[in-house]
């Protein structure tokens, strides 16, 4: 059967109804298994417990930037298989915000307080470098997810070194970034040139620096 084209007010509904549960911390459901179940949770220290929540929080905020991100992309992409890249990347990047989401509770922590100001600047950029070109739309993922690659092998050096549970899951997060960049490329994105990533990497400081505290 052939599959219905959705309208532009059709994708904004959808994308709506995603905002709220994503904001919510509701309605979100993993596709995959957490990669840290059946391992044993770590005897943290009290100053161990609030450094690790800090790092699961500032991932978790990273997932709400991606989803935010790709769902405004997917609204403006002008080429339908563009659109399906999109929501095929988005899909997995709900599984990394449960998994944080979910660690963040096993660990007595809360999501960012920031998380809304954070989704709104991160849907308005991901909707204008769609609305611009679908290969800047997509090498606006590929230099994306290189940022979020580097924040994610920082935050694997800093974890203690038993915590297994959270380590696999920033592991598997990595495995799949890694995959979303090199997809956005392969599929026609531009590689964006160095001071475009420099400023973009000092926006994901102010991202991480306070989301980490709040």
């Amino acid at each position: 059967m052939r599959k219905r084209r959705l309208s532009l007010i059709d994708r904004f509904i959808t994308e709506a109804d995603s905002v709220l549960r994503t904001l919510s911390n509701t309605g979100h459901r993993a596709t995959r298994p957490s990669p840290s179940e059946g391992h044993e949770e770590t005897e943290f220290s009290a100053q161990e417990r609030r450094h690790v929540a800090g790092l699961m929080r500032v991932n978790h905020t990273g997932e709400v930037c991606a989803q935010a991100l790709y769902q405004g992309q997917a609204l403006t992409a002008k080429l339908p298989e563009v659109r399906e890249e999109m929501q095929t990347a988005c899909d997995e990047e709900v599984d990394h915000l449960v998994w944080c989401e979910e660690r963040l509770k096993e660990l007595d922590s809360h999501t960012s307080r920031l998380n809304p100001i954070w989704y709104g600047l991160s849907f308005a950029m991901g909707a204008t470098a769609g609305a611009v070109g679908d290969k800047w739309s997509l090498g606006f993922v590929a230099a994306t997810e290189e940022r979020v690659c580097n924040h994610l092998r920082d935050h694997l050096k800093q974890l203690p070194e038993d915590d297994r549970r959270s380590r696999l899951i920033l592991q598997k997060m990595l495995e799949d970034e890694q995959r979303h960049g090199e997809n956005a490329l392969n599929a026609g994105g531009e590689d964006f040139p160095r001071p475009v990533k420099d400023a973009m990497t000092a926006v994901s400081h102010l991202m991480t620096s306070s989301s980490y505290r709040l």
